[in-house]
């Protein structure tokens, strides 16, 4: 087995495939030659998924990046990153070879990426598959915020229900999140929707930044989103959404009003055996609406009579 073991990473190493391999964090635990070169990575190295893109953009290297503003592309992009089982992308990299990679997540969280060359592969095509991952993009995204869609949140919580038992928590499936902004309506009608936006923008911003990448974060309406916690179980849920209302008290997202503030109000409810997505996030939301009214600003996880 050891004289197998040391062919397969012989042979890994030496591949023109670029094979990376990222925890359940996102920080890159292996990555082969081939994919060091293409991603200015030093042997041994293991950065933050989202650190790399970002040291890379600045210095122009790895993948080409062609948005306006980087910042509104990471958080788009870390909001669909690893939230299905398998996921196909073609892009470009700076030293000009265009790349078709393959992600997929193990039911442990790690994401293995593969990705070959296929510059002179059907080039005249490349602009429809191009225009196909797009659309695609464009389907699981919300316009405004960048993070995921209803759509696409739906998806991701109904893919947590299809493998209950299965992953890191033997008797943990998750938890479904539903957060909404406190006294929206009132900001909006006091500050404009100009305003309006640029809190949503913030808020979501914030949030997933700090959100794990087996989770997924996203805007379903208005000023209400949703976050799916796989593996997770309801306390650890509250704990964490409860530090990201600590993070969005402290922000100051209105330059032309450093004194305002604002805070959300959230629901928490954990994943059942005979749950679908109707059931969980209607406990969820019921217990938003406890959070409302107990004064907002705060988090409630479901009551023991839901949870039975």
């Amino acid at each position: 087995m050891s004289d197998l073991t040391d062919q397969l990473c012989g042979l890994y190493e030496g591949s023109p495939v670029l094979m990376a391999a990222y925890d359940r964090e996102d920080r890159l635990r292996y990555a082969n030659a081939s994919y060091r070169a293409a991603y200015s990575v030093a042997e041994g190295e293991t950065p933050l998924w989202v650190d790399l893109v970002r040291r890379n953009f600045l210095h122009k290297r790895g993948q080409v990046i062609s948005a306006q503003d980087f910042d509104a592309w990471l958080v788009s992009a870390f909001s669909r990153r690893g939230k299905t089982p398998v996921r196909t992308i073609e892009y470009q990299l700076h030293d000009g070879r265009w790349m078709l990679m393959t992600e997929s997540v193990g039911d442990n969280g790690w994401l293995l990426t593969l990705a070959c060359e296929i510059t002179n592969l059907r080039a005249d095509a490349r602009s429809v598959r191009v225009a196909r991952d797009q659309a695609i993009h464009a389907s699981h995204t919300d316009d405004l915020t960048g993070v995921a869609n209803r759509r696409f949140v739906i998806a991701r919580i109904e893919d947590m229900l299809a493998r209950k038992g299965v992953g890191l928590g033997a008797g943990t499936s998750g938890s479904v999140c539903v957060l909404d902004l406190d006294n929206f309506k009132y900001i909006n009608d006091r500050y404009g929707h100009q305003a309006g936006d640029a809190i949503l923008r913030d808020f979501s911003a914030r949030i997933n930044a700090q959100v794990r990448r087996s989770d997924c974060f996203g805007r379903v309406g208005g000023e209400e989103f949703v976050l799916v916690l796989p593996d997770t179980a309801r306390d650890d849920a509250m704990r964490i959404v409860e530090r990201m209302l600590k993070l969005v008290r402290s922000s100051r997202p209105l330059k032309e009003r450093p004194d305002f503030f604002y805070s959300f109000s959230a629901g928490v409810a954990a994943v059942r055996p005979s749950d679908t997505f109707s059931s969980i996030y209607g406990r969820a939301d019921k217990a938003l609406y406890s959070a409302k009214m107990a004064g907002r600003n705060r988090v409630e996880i479901e009551t023991l009579d839901d949870a039975d």
